[in-house]
């Protein structure tokens, strides 16, 4: 998946390696309702040029017509949009609400270019990193992130932004409650990858945008195609397919595991998992058994969204009591 993100630092690379400096924005906070989340990346060069976005637009109208008039010449800047606008008043979000943004002015050296090949690396591969941004002199450090919890956490002196690969949703089997996760899932930004070996079955699926493998799940996720920010869900109350599925799932970082079936269903899955799939308490454990939120669902797409639903509270670091 190409994701905006990744499109956002190519873009500055190409830029820095032509001697360009570039002007890096991320959406660090909103309040109220806004339309970007934070972490939401851009990058700007001086003649206006732009990739990526903060809000539906009017952010990147001012944002733009400032830097051409010579704003934003320090290595670091904060500035707040919206509610009445700390910062700049005449702007105003159409949703009402608010959000900060860091901008980071990198020249085209040496440390910057690497610094957006190490960005680049992370957003391609299979692990999340944190980037640390000293927000008073800019300066810029990596440490070892996870998959879940805040996109940005803030103190006095620094942000903490979280970047990673694009989230991956692996669907083990097609069934109605497949498609309709799957639909959800892309247009929630995830990857999408569905696995089936049955002819009959890859026969009626069609959601745009989704890749299709004819392949026994347990088969695709063993080969290692599970990494720490991608969530595996078995949907078919099929055990030869489910079954497998959970067993190699539990053997891969992913952040979220979770198959199909009623708290009978579940109960006797467990015990199957343990006998015969050799699982012990601890893995058991991180499958997500009945799967998804308790929301009363009933048809397919009402159990798709309790599945994304809770997908999301897992991946954002919510416990469900927080709800």
């Amino acid at each position: 998946m190409h994701h905006l993100d990744l499109q956002v630092i190519e873009f500055a690379l190409r830029w820095a390696n032509a001697g360009e400096p570039v002007w890096l924005c991320t959406v660090l906070a909103t309040f109220g309702s806004s339309p970007r989340e934070p972490g939401s990346l851009l990058v700007a060069r001086a003649k206006g040029e732009h990739v990526g976005s903060l809000s539906g637009g009017c952010v990147e109208e001012d944002f733009l017509a400032r830097l051409q008039e010579g704003a934003f010449d320090k290595p670091v800047t904060l500035v707040r949009y919206g509610d009445g606008g700390i910062d700049h008043p005449r702007v105003t979000l159409p949703c009402g609400g608010s959000l900060e943004v860091l901008v980071e002015r990198l020249q085209p050296s040496p440390p910057t270019l690497i610094h957006l090949e190490v960005l680049q690396a992370a957003l391609l591969g299979q692990r999340a990193l944190i980037r640390q941004v000293n927000l008073k002199d800019g300066r810029i450090s990596f440490a070892e992130g996870d998959a879940q919890g805040p996109q940005v956490e803030r103190n006095t002196d620094s942000v903490r932004i979280r970047i990673g690969p694009a989230l991956r949703l692996i669907i083990a089997g097609i069934s109605p409650v497949s498609a309709a996760c799957a639909e959800f899932a892309r247009t929630l930004g995830f990857e999408v990858i569905v696995c089936d070996p049955r002819d009959e079955a890859r026969a009626t699926f069609n959601v745009p945008g989704v890749e299709v493998q004819a392949v026994l799940p347990s088969l695709f996720i063993a080969s290692g195609a599970s990494h720490a920010a991608t969530a595996v869900v078995a949907l078919t109350h099929d055990p030869r397919i489910d079954d497998l599925a959970m067993i190699e799932a539990v053997r891969t970082p992913a952040f979220y595991i979770g198959v199909m079936g009623s708290q009978r269903t579940s109960e006797q899955r467990a015990e199957r998992l343990q006998r015969s799939g050799g699982l012990n308490d601890e893995e058991i454990a991180r499958i997500r058994m009945p799967i998804g939120l308790a929301l009363g669902s009933k048809t397919p797409a009402e159990i798709a969204l309790a599945v994304m639903a809770d997908i999301l509270r897992v991946q954002r670091g919510r416990a469900r009591d927080a709800l």
